[in-house]
């Protein structure tokens, strides 16, 4: 528990205060504030960490595994939402996001590549997700700059995909026109008081008071001080690195990917010609250094899907922390401490899951939870299931680890 003393100061009164200027938490406070709470979000820097390196994919079919259905269900349900969020975001804010929805290309080059594909569009099949065969001349004529050994493909029409930098300043700006505020001052505990979470002390000693506090701290969120340990999130950094491009738009019409080397490799366009390669994996704890090892490994892959990007300028690198859990699923919604919810866990989806995360959030700060659209949602991501899990009961799991 953190020590409120009167000493320390005070940085006002709030309904709900956010801990966390990520995508998730600036979308949980836009939702939050729409519907009429005083909202604060709480980040030194808002948009700093993963949502600043993220590609941004809305692609929950092309990046479909074998073992994750409920976060495919999760990934397809968001992505529904993104049209009307991306529109009324826009609107509100005045920004545009770049949201584009031209589907992903998944290409193979070998005769294991192709086998690979065809066994995961018949597993796609089952679960009546819409994909086109390609052969290598389709690929081609989809994509041009394709490299020449590409020997077919999968096309995931409905995979869409936005930027994240400009989602993120139009949050800002959307949450300024709403009335919220932003302090940007570093979480430096959480406050509870008779069992319940009462706001946060700030870095620079002053207390912000709050009915609800909604923890959406990314790859932080199991660490803030005062956290209850019973439910503090099983969340672990998965550190990523990304490399920006720059061409004359038009260079690619769509996001690509292909296994490369083992490994999944992709290219992101923007509309104002950045190509996003991305992106490494790696458990380094919280690492955010940018390594030649990574860079090279992310143009080696890239180049064997499309060779022209050597010729292109460096505009940018980034390595972010995205914030795995043990079953891959985010955790959503209230925990067992009164007035404290979780926004956190997304690992990759973190840009992808963003309209249901805030949806679901702002359903369980209103309370219309139990009968809405989120409500099955709720149940997968409850941050309950690893306590449960603790405990030997419950539908808690372990996982692997992408």
């Amino acid at each position: 528990m953190v020590d409120t003393g009167a000493d320390s100061g005070s940085a006002g009164a709030a309904d709900v205060v956010v801990v966390g200027g990520g995508i998730a938490g600036l979308s949980v406070a836009w939702r939050a504030a729409a519907a009429g709470h005083k909202v604060v979000v709480a980040d030194p820097s808002p948009g700093s960490g993963a949502t600043h390196a993220a590609a941004g994919m809305l692609a929950p079919v092309s990046e479909v595994t074998y073992t994750e259905e409920p976060l495919l269900r999760l990934g397809l349900a968001s992505l529904e939402l993104w049209p009307a969020f991306a529109a009324e975001l826009s609107e509100e804010s005045g920004l545009d996001v770049d949201h584009r929805a031209d589907g992903t290309l998944d290409v193979a080059f070998g005769a294991d590549d192709l086998a690979a594909l065809d066994e995961l569009a018949e597993f796609m099949g089952k679960l009546d997700l819409p994909v086109e065969r390609l052969t290598g001349r389709e690929c081609r004529r989809a994509e041009p700059m394709l490299a020449p050994s590409v020997r077919g493909g999968l096309l995931a029409p409905g995979d869409a995909w936005v930027d994240p930098r400009r989602v993120t300043a139009a949050l800002l700006a959307a949450l300024s026109r709403r009335g919220a505020s932003v302090v940007r001052e570093r979480v430096a505990g959480l406050v509870v008081e008779r069992g319940a979470a009462r706001g946060v002390l700030l870095g620079d000693g002053r207390a912000l008071a709050a009915e609800r506090v909604v923890l959406a701290a990314g790859a932080w969120s199991g660490t803030l001080p005062g956290l209850p340990p019973e439910v503090a999130p099983p969340v672990r950094p998965v550190k990523g690195q990304i490399m920006r491009l720059r061409g004359a738009p038009g260079f690619l019409g769509r996001c690509v990917r292909g296994v490369v080397h083992g490994s999944s490799a992709y290219l992101v366009p923007r509309g104002d010609g950045e190509i996003v390669l991305g992106a490494t994996q790696e458990e380094m704890g919280f690492d955010t250094r940018v390594t030649a090892g990574g860079l090279w490994e992310l143009l080696r892959d890239a180049r064997e899907l499309v060779p022209g990007v050597t010729e292109l300028e460096v505009s940018g690198l980034s390595a972010g922390l995205r914030p795995g859990t043990p079953d891959n699923l985010p955790v959503l919604g209230a925990t067992a401490i009164e007035g404290l919810l979780l926004a956190s866990g997304h690992h990759r989806g973190g840009v992808l899951l963003a309209p249901l995360t805030a949806g679901l959030l702002a359903a369980e700060l209103d309370a219309t939870l139990a009968g809405s659209a989120y409500e099955d949602a709720a149940a997968v991501c409850s941050p309950r299931r690893f306590h449960r899990a603790a405990h030997g009961s419950g539908n808690g799991t372990t996982g692997h680890h992408r």
